[in-house]
C-alpha cells in the first residue's frame, strides 16, 4: 500500500524530492524501521541525519531531511525541507486534511495510553481503525501518527500528553478531532504548572482544536471539573460527562479474581461489559471511551462487547502470575492520583499477603514531600501488609507508615532490586508503582529474572 508518493509528500512539505519514490509507512527509529519507509530524520540525542545511510540500507523508501548528508549516492530519495520537525508537521497536517473518517483525541494526567487502546479495541470490526502507537503523544509523535493514517481511515484515536503549558492547544489543532475525552486531572507537572487548577486548563485546552460541533467528554466527578466544561462551552462543543454524577456512569461493577463485570449506561443505552483488571479507574476510562465512541458513531452495542478483548499495557496496571506470586506491573508512571487508584486495585485482590513497592513520584512541585508522605493516609493503605520504597522522596512516606507496614526502604531502586529475594515470599499479591524516571521498573525486572518468568509482551518504553 502506498501512504505518501514523492509528489504529494514535496506538495504537503513544501519540500523537494532528489527523484520519484512511494512510501508505505513513516518512522524516525532506524531500529524498528519497514522496508517502503519515510525514514524521518530528527534531530534528539542524536542528529537522526547521522543515521539516512543506515535507513536506506535498510530499504527505507526515502528519508526526510534538512541537508543532504555526506557520502550517499547521488541517486539517493529524499525529501528535502528546511526543517525536519516542521516538515513532519506538514506532513501530519496533510496526512489529516485528507482523512474523512472521525478522529477522536485523548488527553488526562493519568491513563491516556491504557484508554487510547481501549478505545482502538473496542472499534475492531467497525471500519479501518488507525491509532498513536505506543504512547506518541507529544510535539512529533502526534505528526507522526497523522502522517502514518491512511487517508480511507475510518476511525483515528490521537493520544495527546504535555509537560509544560502551551503544549496541548497546537497539537489538538493540528489533530482537529470530532471527539476530544480528557481522562482526569491530577497533580502531575507540578512543577511546571503550580497547581492543579493549571493543569486543568492545559488539559482543557485540547477543546479548542475540536470541529464544529465537536463533542468534549469531560470526567465529571473533579474539583475541577467546572474549568473542563467551561473550555467545552468557549469551543462551542457538546458536553458529555462521564462519572458517578455523569450521563456516561457505571451502574454495578464487580470484581473477580481481577476481572470486573460492568453494567454502564452511556448515552442511553445500559451496556454490559468485562474488563481484564481490578482497577475501578479503568472502569471509569471505559466509561468515557463509550461515550466517546458513542459521539462519533460508532456501535455501542459492538464496542461494548470489544472492551472485553482489552488488556492494560505490560507497565501500566496489567496483573500477572509470577513465578508463585501475582504481579501489578504499573512501573511506568507516578502521581498521587494513579499511586491511589494503583493501592485500590491491590487492595481489592484477595488471596494472600499485599506488598506495595513504591519508588519516588516526581515532578511533583514544592509540595512533593508532603504528597508522599500523605499516602501513607490513603484509603486503601489500611489493606497494604507491607510497603518497600525506593528514593529520597518516598522515604517520607515509609517514615510516616505505621512500623509495622514499613518494609526495606532504600536510596535508589537499583539497591531495592539487589535485595528482591527479601521483598516478596510465595503467596504474595505485589504492586510496583512508581515515576518512570524512579527506574522501579528494574524491581520488575529483577522479580521476572528470579522468579524465573519471562513478561507477556515488551515493557512499553
Amino acid at each position: 500500500m502506498t501512504l505518501w508518493t514523492s509528489d504529494e509528500a514535496a506538495a504537503a512539505t513544501g519540500g523537494r524530492a532528489t527523484r520519484d519514490f512511494a512510501i508505505g509507512g513513516v518512522s524516525i527509529d532506524t531500529r524498528t524501521i519497514q522496508p517502503g519507509d519515510l525514514f524521518v530524520a530528527l534531530a534528539a540525542a542524536r542528529d537522526g541525519h547521522d543515521f539516512v545511510a543506515q535507513a536506506l540500507a535498510k530499504g527505507a523508501g526515502a528519508a526526510l531531511v534538512s541537508r543532504i548528508p555526506e557520502g550517499l549516492p547521488e541517486d539517493a530519495p529524499l525529501l528535502v525541507v528546511s526543517d525536519v520537525l516542521a516538515g513532519l508537521e506538514a506532513l501530519g497536517r496533510a496526512g489529516r486534511a485528507r482523512m474523512r473518517g472521525k478522529v477522536i483525541a485523548i488527553t488526562g494526567s493519568v491513563g491516556k495510553t491504557s484508554t487510547k487502546e481501549m478505545a482502538r479495541i473496542a472499534l475492531t470490526g467497525q471500519g479501518k481503525i488507525h491509532a498513536a502507537e505506543a504512547s506518541y503523544n507529544n510535539h512529533w509523535g502526534v505528526p507522526l501518527t497523522l502522517a502514518r493514517m491512511p487517508a480511507d481511515t475510518d476511525f483515528a484515536i490521537i493520544e495527546i500528553g504535555m509537560n509544560h503549558p502551551g503544549e496541548i492547544e497546537p497539537l489538538a489543532r493540528l489533530a482537529r478531532p470530532h471527539v476530544a475525552m480528557i481522562t482526569t486531572v491530577a497533580a502531575a507537572h507540578l512543577e511546571a504548572f503550580g497547581a492543579i487548577e493549571g493543569i486543568a486548563r492545559e488539559k482543557g485546552a485540547i477543546f479548542r482544536g475540536l470541529l464544529q460541533p465537536g463533542t468534549a467528554v469531560v470526567p465529571e466527578d473533579l474539583t475541577v471539573t467546572p474549568i473542563l466544561r467551561d473550555y467545552a462551552d468557549e469551543a462551542g462543543a457538546i458536553v458529555i460527562g462521564f462519572g458517578q454524577n455523569g450521563m456516561a456512569k457505571p451502574l454495578k461493577a464487580e470484581t473477580v479474581d481481577g476481572v470486573t463485570q460492568v453494567r454502564a449506561r452511556v448515552l442511553g443505552e445500559t451496556l454490559d461489559f468485562t474488563l481484564a483488571s481490578a482497577g475501578t479507574h479503568f472502569v471509569m476510562n471505559a466509561v468515557g471511551v463509550l461515550a466517546a465512541l458513542g459521539a462519533a458513531g460508532a456501535d455501542l452495542t459492538a464496542a461494548a462487547k470489544g472492551l472485553g478483548e482489552w488488556r492494560p499495557v505490560l507497565g501500566r496496571g496489567a496483573v500477572e502470575e509470577l513465578g508463585g506470586i501475582r504481579l501489578i506491573d504499573d512501573a511506568y508512571n507516578s502521581n498521587p492520583t494513579s499511586l491511589s487508584a494503583g493501592l485500590a486495585t491491590l487492595a481489592r485482590l484477595t488471596g494472600g499477603r499485599r506488598v506495595a513497592i513504591l519508588g519516588d513520584m516526581l515532578e511533583l512541585g514544592p509540595e512533593e514531600r508532603a504528597m508522599h508522605q500523605g499516602m501513607a493516609e490513603d484509603a486503601s493503605m489500611t489493606a497494604v501488609d507491607l510497603v518497600h520504597t525506593a528514593g529520597p522522596l518516598m522515604r517520607a512516606l515509609h517514615e510516616a507508615l505505621p512500623e509495622a507496614r514499613r518494609g526495606i526502604h532504600a536510596e535508589n531502586a537499583s539497591e531495592l532490586a539487589a535485595r528482591v529475594e527479601e521483598l516478596v515470599a510465595l503467596g504474595d499479591i505485589v504492586l510496583v508503582k512508581g515515576s518512570k524516571s524512579s527506574k522501579v521498573s528494574t524491581v520488575v525486572d529483577a522479580l521476572r529474572r528470579t522468579r524465573q518468568s519471562t513478561p507477556p509482551g515488551e515493557r512499553n518504553q
